[in-house]
């Protein structure tokens, strides 16, 4: 096991009913919020006048920025960033999934800033931040509780992300009801990107982790088992319970510590998601499956480890039951609606040798399993 240190400050306020408790919890701060949202649904769902209300009874000044779109853009980013200056804001309020807290806390970098907040996203450590707090409304990201931010830069299609303590939501609140208006497809690519983030640590090098092993096991096997259920009844509280709660371990670094993870594959979808805007976790669900494939040789044994203890497969030789594993993931993404190939994603092959070049232009991607360009082209091909 790796020295770590953990340490997650968010608040997590869950279960039924809990937005209402909004204007208490932002009380204490004293500032004049932005209440950030994306496209209007919040409107729809009627959270939207759930949430203004608690600001109004509450007595808390704000004032609005929707627009907000998967893959969230660095334009909206620095809109939000000068009117936060010109309105004098203290603290931001998402409202939303992983799109729209991202841009919130991406603003909140920005605003005490002199500079360029892309300066964050190309290497530069930032010292302040504004508060952020979030009402999350799909569970995918786990950017709810986590210490990233990631950003689409419009000009030359760049996605690349900040990581910092200070990216830290200082309170989420997490009521399950929330999801029961989610088209099933948002369902499908939410669980596969919180499904992604519990493999992104679990494919590590680091030995004697088998605290963490058995539990992104069990968190992999709760995702599987859980997520048929909210896409048959959209209003199974107890099943949307366990997924949401799956979503915010997956990525609050919980299941992280003491070991080495890849994110690997996250690099190689950035370049999808840039370059084509598909579903971050459409992408991944497409792209996971080919990065199995590519390490099936090196990684055998522990791809035959996760076949059992994940998937139930009962081969006894560890190439089959590796091979059999793989199958059984890419026959649960197609149940839940996900696409497992570029060309169900309909994302043309003609710019691959570019992906694989954009994705390792800082060098090989993927801590536990580095990959050069030759690597992710490999993998871009098995994708198709």
């Amino acid at each position: 096991m790796e020295d770590f240190v953990f340490q997650n400050p968010t608040k997590i306020i869950f279960g039924k009913g809990t937005e209402r408790q909004l204007g208490e919890e932002l009380a204490q701060y004293k500032a004049k919020v932005l209440l950030h949202y994306g496209s209007g649904s919040i409107k729809k769902s009627g959270l939207y006048d759930r949430v203004v209300a608690s600001l109004t009874a509450a007595k808390i000044e704000f004032v609005e920025l929707g627009g907000v779109k998967p893959n969230p853009r660095l334009s909206l980013v620095q809109e939000g960033i000068e009117l936060c200056r010109k309105e004098k804001i203290g603290f931001i309020l998402a409202v939303g999934g992983g799109s729209v807290i991202d841009s919130a806390k991406a603003i909140a970098l920005g605003v005490p800033y002199d500079g360029d907040v892309w300066d964050f996203f190309e290497g530069k450590v930032p010292e302040k931040s504004l508060p952020v707090g979030t009402i999350l409304t799909i569970p995918a990201a786990g950017s709810e509780s986590s210490s990233a931010t990631v950003i689409t830069k419009e000009e030359g299609l760049v996605k690349t992300h900040v990581s910092s303590p200070l990216n830290y939501p200082a309170f989420s609140i997490l009521n399950p009801e929330l999801c029961f208006t989610l088209p099933k497809y948002q369902v499908g690519c939410g669980a596969a990107d919180m499904f992604a983030h519990l493999l992104e640590r679990y494919f590590t090098i680091t030995q004697n982790v088998a605290l963490t092993d058995q539990l992104l096991e069990g968190a992999m096997r709760t995702v599987i088992e859980q997520v048929p259920k909210v896409l048959k009844n959209v209003k199974d509280y107890d099943a949307w319970s366990e997924v949401m709660l799956s979503g915010m371990v997956a990525h609050n670094n919980w299941l992280g510590i003491g070991r080495l993870p890849d994110w690997g594959t996250h690099a190689v979808e950035h370049e999808l998601s840039a370059l084509y805007d598909v579903a971050h976790g459409a992408g991944l669900a497409a792209v996971f499956p080919a990065w199995l494939t590519f390490q099936l040789d090196a990684e055998t044994a522990r791809i035959a480890r996760w076949a059992r203890k994940v998937w139930g497969v009962e081969e006894s030789q560890d190439i089959a039951a590796a091979k059999a594993g793989i199958e059984a993931f890419k026959e649960w993404l197609t149940s839940i609606g996900m696409p497992i190939s570029l060309a169900q994603l309909e994302v043309p092959t003609d710019r691959l040798e570019e992906m694989a070049k954009r994705a390792t232009a800082n060098g090989p991607v993927g801590m536990a399993h580095p990959l050069k360009q030759a690597d992710v082209l490999k993998i871009i091909e098995l994708a198709k």
